[in-house]
């Protein structure tokens, strides 16, 4: 009786075991909050570039910085997870003529809300290597022109972005990562909110983004 009762318990604290080790190994699972900062590039793309005039500035560089949060699931030697990201920048352009079309002329860029998910694989036990992709809402402070009216207000505008990284664990809870990832733009509306007057029609723009990011975080 005793000696069954000691296989019993033996099983049983055995059971408990198992997913105990099982979830401590585990070091990409559950929420996560993230500080990010990096360098930020925007520029026409290929259907707006002028290749003619090579030496006018299309490009608009500077800092993004910004937050994010998500959740992860580890399956084992693979991860997967949702993310969403809240940014600002301090690029901006000088382009000589910002009256030439839609691509990016004289341009200030603004807040980037992003949505997307993730999929990663362990390198090592604390190294998570992966690729991300969704959709990207950015906003620019415009001077140009749809051909018949000048402006200088905010364009909103759609896209997606995928990207690469890895994160390296730190510790129990913290971890440290770094990524590039590249948007692209393709749908934009004049935003008047300021003035109380409706947005314009939506219209077709190109605008490209390269962005190579840094953080820091904490996993719960």
């Amino acid at each position: 009786m005793k000696k069954g009762f000691a296989v019993l318990l033996a099983a049983s604290t055995a059971a408990f075991a198992i997913p105990a080790a099982a979830q401590e190994d585990s070091a990409f699972s559950g929420p996560w909050v993230a500080g990010v900062a990096g360098y930020d590039m925007n520029n026409a793309g290929s259907s707006q570039d002028d290749g003619v005039n090579v030496d006018l500035d299309q490009n608009a560089e500077g800092l993004v910085y910004g937050v994010g949060a998500g959740y992860d699931m580890d399956l084992g030697s693979v991860v997967v997870g949702a993310e969403a990201e809240l940014t600002d920048s301090t690029a901006d352009s000088d382009y000589s003529d910002p009256y030439t079309n839609f691509g990016l002329g004289a341009v200030n860029t603004g807040r980037d809300i992003y949505v997307g998910a993730r999929v990663g694989f362990k390198a090592t036990p604390s190294t998570l290597v992966y690729a991300k992709g969704g959709y990207t809402n950015a906003r620019f402070n415009f001077i140009g022109t749809d051909g018949t009216t000048n402006y200088d207000q905010n364009l909103d505008t759609d896209g997606w972005r995928v990207g690469a990284g890895v994160e390296q664990k730190l510790g129990s809870n913290a971890f440290a990562k770094i990524e590039y990832r590249y948007s692209n733009y393709s749908r934009g509306e004049i935003d008047f909110e300021a003035d109380n007057v409706a947005d314009s029609d939506r219209f077709d723009i190109d605008t490209d983004r390269h962005q190579v990011m840094a953080g820091v975080g904490w996993r719960f």
